[in-house]
């Protein structure tokens, strides 16, 4: 009874920034404080906050590059991608036990959007279109709050989620208006990581 509850009032959420896009199709939710897990796998694109103890000279902020790697003034291209900030950490003392005794490194994920295959990408006529860390048990309702549902000119009942299966190719039609104008819960399907939502253009 929560559940559902919780999804209608969500739904609500949703239609009224449906209908807040007709003024401004940019509209969306704010963004909320992300934690990663800890077994969250670094990738390309997030920020890593480097914090060495009694050392905040070399304590920083970096962004993990397209390449998974990340560079400071002691240690530069150090591998990043496919790693959880406990792993990294360690790296990080052994690259800086050349110029520091026995550092003592945490590394927190502040700002993240994970490794390829365990992103939700939004395309299309998404508010807010961004590639999402998918988070376990994560719903379409959930991807569609993060991006601030859709435009006014998205053609919600023909979008799509592209899936790859046993490595060939599914497209799955989702029906976003019901779920955002109606509350049909139904239409609340479950997200995998690496899911692309497809939003198409509507031109009626």
């Amino acid at each position: 009874m929560k559940t559902v509850k919780w999804l209608a009032l969500a739904a609500a959420m949703l239609s009224a920034l449906a209908l807040g896009g007709c003024a401004s199709p940019r509209v969306g939710t704010p963004d909320m404080a992300q934690v990663a897990t800890p077994d969250y796998l670094i990738g390309p694109g997030d920020s890593v906050n480097i914090i060495v103890w009694r050392n905040p000279e070399v304590s920083m902020s970096v962004p993990v590059r397209p390449d998974g790697k990340i560079t400071t003034p002691l240690v530069e291209d150090l591998p990043a991608s496919g790693k959880t900030s406990t792993e990294l950490a360690r790296d990080i003392e052994k690259a800086l036990a050349k110029f520091i005794q026995q550092p003592v490194v945490t590394v927190i994920v502040t700002g993240f959007v994970g490794t390829y295959g365990e992103q939700i990408r939004v395309i299309g006529q998404a508010a807010k279109p961004q590639a999402l860390a998918y988070r376990q048990d994560m719903s379409l309702m959930d991807v569609l709050i993060a991006v601030g549902g859709v435009t006014e000119f998205a053609s919600g009942n023909k979008a799509s989620i592209i899936r790859h299966v046993d490595g060939k190719m599914q497209k799955m039609p989702v029906r976003l208006n019901d779920l955002i104008k109606q509350g049909d819960i139904s239409a609340n399907v479950s997200m995998r990581p690496g899911d692309v939502l497809v939003i198409p253009e509507s031109f009626f």
